[in-house]
């Protein structure tokens, strides 16, 4: 009887050792990839996400959206073939949060020595593309089939009640001018023809070639105002490493504050009209002008 007590008290000590190791690895292995997540910001959502916070909050990892870009009756090459989806759902080593979909515009990455040796590519193949911009879908069919209002259907919608691609703002294209070969020159509007919204999003600015004193500059402009951040003009690119690219539009663009404004625009007063003044008094706010700024350096 004392031996068979001894050995269910081993079982219950082994089993509790047991548990509370594969509690602390599950642990560990979760704060590693939340860490990694966190350090991850710069991923692109599909239309009428939700700002990234609250996205991440309401998004039930359903993949309805993934399946409903995918299976669209447009999603075919020019010979019926089915192509990619535009939207992935993340899995383990993506660096984002695991379920969640996001898309790339450009996804280059080299052949595998197994993918060359099954002929899949051949050796002069250096790089492949996986990535996948928007194809801004009249119907936008990824939006409406969100059940938890992580994409929001209100965003993407217009005064006549209309669904509006147009009205997407999944990002914005950034052009680095150092690599940008029209900066250089060199006549390429490659960004500018893919562009869905012609003339609006990218417009071409002409300038005069100083260099040649005979030529002129194209230089491609985004205007952030338009721009959707579908990333065909990415996918366009003719640079081995895209010279135009999406960034979400929290890390693209700037913030001017309330302490400056267009006099001159009417709509920008609108902007500052619930600003608050801030007052700084220190004790050089006691003296007159005239006391101190002749005087040397104050330390």
């Amino acid at each position: 009887m004392a031996k068979s007590s001894d050995n269910n008290r081993r079982k219950f000590i082994a089993t509790t050792l047991q548990s509370v190791g594969l509690t602390a690895l599950g642990g560990l292995l979760w704060s590693g990839y939340s860490d990694e997540v966190k350090a991850s910001p710069l991923v692109l959502r599909p239309p009428g996400a939700l700002p990234e916070e609250d996205f991440l909050k309401a998004c039930i990892k359903c993949g309805l959206c993934a399946e409903a870009c995918v299976n669209r009756d447009s999603n075919r090459n020019r010979d019926g073939s089915k192509r990619p989806g535009t939207l992935k759902m993340a899995k383990g080593g993506d660096h984002k949060m695991i379920g969640t979909p996001y898309f790339k515009p450009v996804d280059k990455r080299k052949p595998t020595w197994l993918e060359r040796a099954s002929g899949k590519y051949p050796d002069d193949v250096l790089q492949i593309d996986e990535g996948v911009p928007c194809y801004m879908c009249d119907d936008i069919p990824c939006v409406p089939v969100c059940p938890s209002g992580a994409l929001d259907i209100a965003s993407v919608t217009n005064e006549k009640g209309e669904l509006d691609i147009n009205m997407a703002r999944m990002g914005l294209a950034v052009v680095h001018k150092e690599s940008c070969i029209a900066f250089w020159g060199i006549q390429c509007d490659a960004c500018y023809r893919a562009c869905p919204l012609l003339d609006e999003a990218i417009t071409l600015e002409y300038a005069k070639n100083e260099r040649t004193g005979k030529h002129a500059f194209l230089l491609p402009v985004v205007h952030s105002d338009v721009c959707t951040g579908c990333g065909l003009c990415e996918k366009a690119c003719v640079t081995e490493k895209p010279a135009i690219f999406v960034l979400p539009r929290e890390y693209a663009t700037g913030k001017a504050g309330d302490h400056y404004v267009k006099g001159w625009d009417k709509q920008d007063q609108n902007r500052v009209e619930n600003a608050k003044a801030i007052h700084t008094r220190t004790e050089r706010s006691e003296k007159e002008a005239a006391d101190y700024l002749n005087m040397e350096m104050e330390y």
